[in-house]
């Protein structure tokens, strides 16, 4: 049983790009462990393929920093790498006159977060670029675009080999424990050493910075994101990415349509509890997971806080109808027969006991370890530059 210096645990994009930032910084061995069969499994894959450039993020905070760097660097890395992407633009709408207010604020936020070619465009204006939506102003983020996610996790997983480094898959840790100099990792695979503990695993997160010892002010809730997708004959509707604003104090960016790398155009998602970490389907029930989730105090005091917003996105999660006039709100062509199932996802959300959620990212340090608690979007879109602010605080416990 050989030790590494460094042991990332969980093979998602982030954890990846993590894994990356390591060997580039050659400072000891790397190995990668991810409790799958293979990489990328989850978050990494089932999102909505979107390359953030951080309008909506509050400025000075990590996110904003994060996400303006990282949306160009991942864009560098696709061309690079001859990874599928379009930088197509994105529209973020005011729906009626009572959002003009907070669109001016969008609009201020994204100029301080330093994206460039902002526009904010007149109805008529906005009606040129998407014939099709109904709003009275909107913001042109034209560095917006879209991604194969999972095209850029084979291109860093083909770096991380090329380099040596050690990736096991089927490694479900099941075990942690701190000796003087090291940790041992207990896994369904064997055991394994090493100096630094790095964890990057998503869903999982808070359980294995548990299961180490440290104290996370966070746990993560699982909210599933439900998505539909345009028949091929009505997919004129959307020429570009259309945004509703989002909501204050939400994470979640509302009901909206997204065009897919691969063809296609999704609408949704909404944003619901999910009966399982990895619950994609409504069917997939985890008793561990809902025992988690109803055991918390932090999910009874958001509900008792936000019975609307609860009640709604029920509602839309079992109503087509009314997720229909979710969508309409922005496009009033689309029809109830336009719509077609499509996938879902699962957003790893931080939850603190009060029941508000954690917008930034959350790292925990320990003895020899780093647990990224919350990675919240835009995490894929500035995957390489997240990897490298873990990678750094990594380096920094194995020379504590």
């Amino acid at each position: 049983m050989t030790r590494e210096d460094f042991t990332v645990i969980g093979g998602g994009i982030v954890g990846l790009a993590t894994a990356r930032a390591l060997v580039r910084r050659d400072r000891g061995s790397v190995r990668l462990i991810e409790k799958e069969t293979s990489l990328a499994q989850h978050q990494s894959t089932h999102n909505s393929g979107v390359l953030h450039a951080g309008l909506q993020y509050e400025p000075g905070t990590e996110k904003a920093r994060l996400a303006r760097t990282g949306i160009r660097r991942m864009t560098e890395f696709c061309q690079e790498h001859g990874i599928a992407h379009e930088i197509c633009g994105k529209l973020v709408v005011a729906k009626d006159d009572e959002e003009l207010p907070r669109l001016g604020v969008m609009l201020e936020r994204g100029r301080a977060n330093g994206l460039r070619g902002l526009r904010r465009l007149t109805k008529q204006e906005a009606s040129e670029v998407e014939p099709h939506v109904r709003c009275s102003a909107a913001i042109l983020v034209p560095e917006e675009g879209i991604v194969d996610f999972g095209g850029v996790c084979k291109a860093l997983e083909e770096e991380l080999r090329h380099a040596g480094v050690e990736i096991v898959t089927g490694a479900e840790v099941q075990g942690l424990r701190r000796g003087a100099s090291e940790w041992r990792i207990v896994s369904s695979s064997g055991e394994y050493r090493t100096r630094v503990l790095v964890n990057c695993a998503g869903l999982h997160s808070d359980r294995i910075a548990s299961m180490a010892g440290a104290r996370p002010p966070a746990r993560i809730v699982p909210f599933r994101g439900e998505y539909h997708r345009l028949r091929p004959d009505r997919e004129y509707l959307i020429r570009h990415l259309v945004y509703p604003l989002p909501e204050p104090g939400f994470p979640f960016l509302g009901v909206h349509f997204t065009r897919r790398i691969g063809g296609g155009i999704d609408a949704g998602p909404n944003a619901v509890p999910a009966f399982a970490r990895e619950g994609y389907r409504l069917s997939t029930i985890d008793v561990r997971d809902i025992a988690d989730a109803v055991s918390y105090p932090g999910v009874w005091r958001f509900a008792l806080r936000h019975p609307r917003m609860v009640i709604r996105e029920l509602g839309q999660s079992f109503d087509r109808r009314r997720f229909l006039a979710a969508l309409q709100r922005l496009v009033p062509d689309v029809r109830v027969a336009d719509l077609m199932p499509g996938g879902a996802g699962v957003r790893a959300q931080a939850m603190l006991p009060d029941g508000s959620f954690v917008h930034d990212f959350l790292w925990v340090d320990g003895p020899g370890a780093v647990h990224a608690i919350n990675t919240p979007s835009p995490a894929a879109t500035a995957s390489l530059v997240i990897g490298e602010a873990i990678a750094e605080r990594a380096i920094a416990r194995l020379d504590a």
